[in-house]
């Protein structure tokens, strides 16, 4: 026997979630959602964490699901709490995060009444959810396990919404049982179906005869396998494979920083750059460039691969794999040979000399968010897990070489600057690896409130850039021309040592390159709590400098 919240329907949510292994719920307080707070901290198969703030919890859920790839329980009250989940849900969405979102709300009748801490809840993230569960009905478990079901299988969030009246805190003894057998769920490549080989030879024979294939992989989790079959790839001097950091693969012969070979490129060099094939998988990229660039200068064919989605990046996708690059390549290789071609070598020759300008030019700039990057990058210890905010950190981090033994990770579902920090504490909290988070001073401040978390790691550690407002705007064309800058950039004077003693973490302050070297020695070194670094730049040079950097990159 066991003590749970009276209300039956609470129960049932809560036994649904043990069935399938939900043993994380991340829940913000009120008192609508009380039968499942009760119920949830009653079960002895799921840890609960308490999060004040709706967005934050969101994102924190997100980092847990980011690196444990199970849904993560999300409960919160009735009102205007829900809305707070949305930027989170919309990021799960976009970059396949399992998220299971349980709402408390008034029953029917007591909606558009009048009511206090009332809204209409049902479907409200239906632009961005894969399932609607809205219970109260005569099929409640059906719907409640189609649900979680689909979280799983598909890798995204659903939204439960649980209509509740009073009383809310009633509890009684509950006998511990499975009330029903919990159908499989696939989860695993081995549940996945092959391709048609005959269908795939007409693919291979077209691949085998094309003499410049590029092959792009985006935002992807570290995968061995993977790794391993994209190494085969580059065997084949007409393939070039182009990767971004967060893409968690490395090798000598891929491209791993894509705008520093192509920025500097002509239009007669783009053109020879065009492929006749483009391989993508993974998923969303960052480089803008690649974008435009095979945008306007179109291969005769692009495939994707993925087992859930393809979106057209590049306006000209032909044909989706709808299968994990894993499977789809341990069939493709089968059906494939090398081809005879210079077209890897010439642009791996393009990139030694990118490195050796790239080299040149960071050894004798001056101080600045570049160089302040060409520092932290290899300072950061291997093993390591490496979360980024967006927007130039995002970018900026393309510019270097990153040890293989890193995992990367950034929100680039939506690229939102909001929760950057509260999913780097999520991650953080999910793994037992020293987590690295590199952030921007907007983005920081913005999401200030991830820091109020009683669930932070002792080796957590937090970089963040201050120049003093959004420098992405100095440097991309038009906000410097537009009379409005300050309207872009948000200047401030704003630092984060207050935010440091209030939240218990060790502060230290960077504002030049000698302390920059002198103080990230120990920067890493173990700690009773974590700590934040935060390095001041010069907003009036950084886009200078950067841009000075694209221009030296020329041969």
């Amino acid at each position: 026997m066991q003590q749970f919240p009276k209300n039956k329907l609470a129960q049932q949510i809560v036994k649904s979630c043990e069935k399938f292994n939900l043993n994380t719920v991340v829940i913000s307080p009120g008192s609508r959602n009380a039968p499942l707070i009760i119920g949830f901290n009653a079960s002895k198969e799921i840890k609960t964490y308490s999060i004040v703030d709706e967005r934050c919890a969101a994102f924190f859920a997100l980092g847990i699901a980011q690196q444990t790839r199970k849904p993560v329980v999300l409960l919160c009250t009735s009102g205007s709490a829900l809305l707070n989940y949305y930027p989170a849900i919309a990021e799960a969405y976009y970059s396949n995060i399992p998220l299971v979102v349980i709402s408390a709300d008034r029953p029917k009748h007591l909606i558009d009444i009048g009511d206090g801490q009332t809204i209409r809840q049902e479907n409200v993230f239906d632009n961005h959810i894969l399932f609607n569960a809205n219970l109260g009905g005569k099929n409640d478990f059906s719907i409640l396990n189609d649900a979680i079901k689909t979280s799983i299988e598909n890798k995204g969030p659903v939204h439960i919404n649980v209509p509740f009246d009073e009383p809310l805190y009633e509890k009684e003894l509950v006998e511990v049982e499975i009330l029903e057998e919990v159908e499989e769920v696939k989860t695993s490549l081995i549940d996945e179906v092959p391709l048609d080989v005959d269908e795939l030879q007409n693919y291979a024979d077209v691949w085998n005869s094309s003499s410049k294939k590029i092959v792009i992989v985006g935002e992807h989790f570290p995968d061995e396998l993977l790794q391993i079959q994209l190494e085969h790839l580059v065997k084949d001097p007409s393939v070039l494979v182009l990767i971004e950091n967060t893409a968690n693969v490395s090798h000598v012969k891929f491209i791993n920083s894509i705008d520093k070979l192509i920025f500097p490129l002509e239009e007669e060099e783009l053109e020879k750059f065009q492929p006749e094939i483009l391989l993508t998988l993974g998923g969303l990229i960052v480089s803008k460039k690649i974008k435009q660039h095979l945008r306007k200068f179109k291969p005769q064919h692009h495939w994707h691969v993925d087992a859930k989605r393809a979106f057209d990046t590049f306006l000209c996708l032909e044909h989706h794999f709808k299968i994990s690059p894993q499977l789809f390549f341990s069939q493709f290789f089968f059906l494939t040979k090398e081809t005879k071609s210079d077209y890897q070598k010439y642009w791996l020759t393009k990139k030694s000399i990118r490195l050796h300008n790239h080299k040149e030019f960071i050894e004798n700039c001056d101080f600045s968010d570049l160089k302040v990057f060409s520092s932290i990058i290899p300072s950061i210890p291997q093993n390591s897990q490496l979360q980024l905010s967006n927007s130039s950190i995002i970018r900026y981090s393309q510019l270097f070489d990153i040890h293989k033994t890193l995992s990367v990770f950034c929100n680039r579902g939506t690229s939102g600057i909001d929760g950057s920090t509260s999913t780097a504490i999520g991650a953080a909290s999910a793994v037992n690896q020293k987590t690295v988070f590199v952030t921007g001073d907007i983005s920081f401040f913005y999401d200030s409130n991830a820091l109020w978390n009683n669930y932070i790691p002792t080796s957590f550690r937090i970089i963040v850039i201050n120049n003093g407002g959004g420098g992405i705007f100095r440097f991309i064309p038009g906000p410097n021309n537009s009379d409005a800058l300050d309207y872009f950039e948000t200047p401030h004077t704003l630092t984060a040592k207050h935010l440091c003693e209030m939240h218990n973490f060790e502060y230290i302050s960077v504002g030049n390159e000698i302390e920059l070297s002198s103080k990230l020695n120990n920067f890493y070194h173990d700690a009773d709590g974590p700590k934040l670094m935060e390095i001041f730049t010069p907003k009036e040079e950084n886009d200078k400098i950067l841009k000075a950097y694209f221009n030296n990159l020329k041969e």
